[in-house]
């Protein structure tokens, strides 16, 4: 009889108990964790107005290596692709002939310093007895005669050692420049003929990056202006260049005038021939904001930002990309400096998804 109303008692209190706990689940389950992220503060800067075009990279220094006597080739030093320093030996050609040429000079070159002294000997005599008055003045001119003919034999197979000696040297073809092989031309067991070919090389220390400039922003270049270069082939890599070259002869099809930018490559990271993208400043410079180019994302066409709002969710920002700074980028769109923008993991985010964000620097441009 007692037990009965308590039972009713308790029955609607687990039931507000059960609605209660059956809410918490269905909230629980309505809102996502919240997802790690990291964001950087979006910024004003000062810039210059750029175009970006595509050049080609070349080698300022770019040569067919020649042997300068012929001779057959006895040793190759080198192979396609191998770093090679200045005066580096790049291959060896035989110098048999030219030792027994050297040695046979030599050898003569003995026999007519033992001559020249002896006429010389000879000379001084004659002068005393002329002097003595006991020979005549044709005998005096005989013995200068010999004296001069054998100075000059002298004279002549000195010089022909020096011959010798320099073909002995250039026996060992070596490299005009620091830079790379990129091409064989001759190989062990073949002759070389005086000027033939042996490898062709390039410098690889200072590039040069040939862009067409279109006409009207011809007269806005000029030498020494700063260029921001990047590479197809080195993805995440820029690096600066200046303006060396303008070269005022137009292609009389595209209207564009071909320019020069000196680049650096001490580490030999750039090669010849590869595709590259210039950004040249043009016109006058003007305020934008710029962002971090990870935190641009491309959604079905359209560039957008996810942005951290106070609430510790996020909002999707359309913006559309200008010229980049190195990490940053120009962009345009409802956003100003301070915001902050996720930079890591927003491939995975969806509008008004919680985050737990941690700031994260990049370097300013």
């Amino acid at each position: 009889g007692d037990s009965l109303p308590s039972t009713r008692r308790i029955c609607p209190l687990l039931a507000v108990l059960l609605a209660v706990l059956a809410g918490v689940v269905a909230l629980s389950l309505a809102q996502p964790p919240a997802s790690p992220v990291r964001y950087t503060e979006a910024v004003n800067r000062t810039v210059n107005r750029s175009i970006r075009l595509p050049g080609t990279v070349e080698s300022r220094l770019s040569s067919v290596v020649a042997a300068e006597v012929g001779a057959l080739v006895v040793a190759m030093e080198v192979e396609e692709g191998d770093t090679v320093d200045q005066d580096q030996p790049l291959a060896r050609l035989r110098t048999v002939s030219y030792d027994l040429q050297l040695r046979a000079a030599e050898g003569q070159l003995k026999e007519a310093e033992a001559r020249l002294a002896l006429a010389d000997s000879k000379l001084k005599r004659a002068r005393e007895l002329f002097d003595d008055e006991v020979i005549s003045q044709d005998e005096l001119d005989d013995a200068f005669s010999e004296y001069t003919a054998w100075q000059g034999r002298v004279d002549q197979y000195s010089a022909q050692i020096d011959s010798f000696k320099v073909a002995l040297n250039r026996c060992v073809v070596r490299a005009p420049f620091a830079g790379v092989v990129t091409r064989k031309r001759t190989d062990v067991g073949q002759w070389m003929n005086t000027g033939g070919p042996v490898v062709e090389m390039v410098a690889l220390d200072r590039l040069d990056v040939r862009v067409e400039v279109p006409e009207r922003y011809y007269d806005q270049l000029g030498r020494g202006v700063e260029a921001g270069v990047t590479f197809e082939a080195l993805p995440g890599f820029s690096t600066k260049g200046k303006v060396q070259r303008i070269i005022p002869r137009a292609d009389p099809q595209a209207r564009t005038f071909p320019i020069k930018v000196r680049v650096s490559n001490a580490d030999r990271r750039i090669g010849v021939g590869m595709l590259a993208q210039v950004s040249l400043p043009v016109g006058a410079a003007y305020d934008a904001v710029l962002v971090p180019k990870d935190a641009v994302i491309r959604q079905g066409g359209q560039e957008m930002v996810y942005r951290l709002k106070d609430d510790q969710t996020v909002e999707q920002v359309p913006v559309t990309g200008g010229q980049g700074l190195d990490e940053w980028i120009e962009v345009q769109g409802p956003l100003g400096a301070g915001e902050r923008l996720v930079t890591r993991g927003n491939e995975r985010l969806f509008p008004g998804m919680p985050v737990q964000g941690e700031p994260l620097e990049y370097s300013l441009p």
